[in-house]
């Protein structure tokens, strides 16, 4: 199969623009129907199990869920970042030993932590899999669902690990919760329609990249942020559609925050504790010291988690 050297990688994410972009779509969203919602405001959340810049906007999303969780409610969907290697050979990036560098650049720009050695150690050929089993687990339970989405992404960014390999998949189900069985069925069959339906979605909705985020509220007024963006900004799309919205009271000390996300990388609690990242690195090796968190080291970043009794 020859390959179209007209096409960039969108593995090649932009740090600057914030953007993950697919090549070939060009335009501006158009304005859906969203469906309705039990909250006041819907967030389509157009994303892809690898990629880096929806990674660095986790600490941005997770905040967001902590202020204003009782008005939004975000709908996740997929949206087919890298169907094969057989259709990019430009941009910097013709094969996957070509976005370890490149991961390894983004993962500083975002202060996330990314180890780009995936893709010299046990390189993914799509992400097209890791997709098709978020959708199996959408069929489950919708917050489980979420949950193992951000699982896979810790063993992907921080284990280096194939998530498009049964194996990975597995894993991500069981600790998420899920009936890993049901998982495989569900992998098997029906979902991967609903990814397809998540294409085609995007598609209608002119989206051309990742993170790509349609709030909409009751009448269908619409803002759309795409990319990565300061927190300010995702909150600005919010009181834009309701003027009146205001914070919840979130439990912002470290027991807090780890009771309510059970893992966070250093950036991370930083957004959400409201402290410098230097601050919050103390706090954090303070805490590991006294033995009342663990870390997961990584070459570009570390991954905090509650100590668990008995430990």
């Amino acid at each position: 199969m020859m390959k179209d050297t007209n096409k960039i990688n969108p593995l090649l994410c932009d740090p600057v623009t914030g953007v993950c972009e697919i090549p070939g779509i060009a335009g501006n969203p158009e304005k859906q129907m969203i469906s309705t919602s039990t909250k006041a405001i819907k967030i389509i959340y157009f994303t892809d199990p690898i990629c880096s810049t929806c990674w660095g906007i986790e600490p941005q999303l997770r905040k967001l869920k902590l202020e204003y969780g009782d008005l939004i409610e975000i709908d996740y969907r997929m949206g087919g970042l890298l169907p094969s290697w057989d259709i990019y050979n430009s941009g910097g990036i013709g094969k996957p030993s070509d976005v370890a560098h490149h991961w390894d650049e983004v993962s500083a720009y975002y202060d996330a932590p990314i180890d780009g050695d995936v893709w010299l150690e046990d390189p993914l050929s799509s992400s097209f899999p890791p997709s098709i089993a978020f959708k199996a687990a959408q069929m489950q339970d919708t917050e489980k669902a979420v949950s193992f989405l951000r699982i896979s992404r810790e063993m992907l960014f921080l284990e280096k690990k194939n998530i498009t390999r049964w194996e990975h998949i597995e894993r991500a189900a069981l600790e998420a919760g899920l009936d890993p069985l049901q998982l495989k069925t569900d992998y098997e069959g029906k979902a991967a329609q609903l990814f397809k339906e998540d294409l085609e979605l995007a598609r209608q909705m002119g989206v051309r990249g990742f993170p790509s985020l349609f709030f909409s509220d009751a009448s269908n007024k619409q803002v759309f942020v795409y990319g990565y963006k300061p927190y300010a900004v995702y909150e600005k799309a919010i009181l834009e559609l309701l003027p009146e919205a205001e914070k919840q009271q979130a439990d912002t000390t470290w027991e807090g925050l780890f009771k309510h996300y059970s893992s966070l990388f250093t950036k991370e609690f930083s957004v959400l504790s409201n402290k410098t990242t230097a601050v919050a690195e103390e706090e954090l090796n303070n805490l590991y010291s006294q033995q009342k968190l663990e870390k997961k080291v990584t070459k570009n970043g570390i991954l905090w988690t509650l100590r668990s009794a008995g430990q």
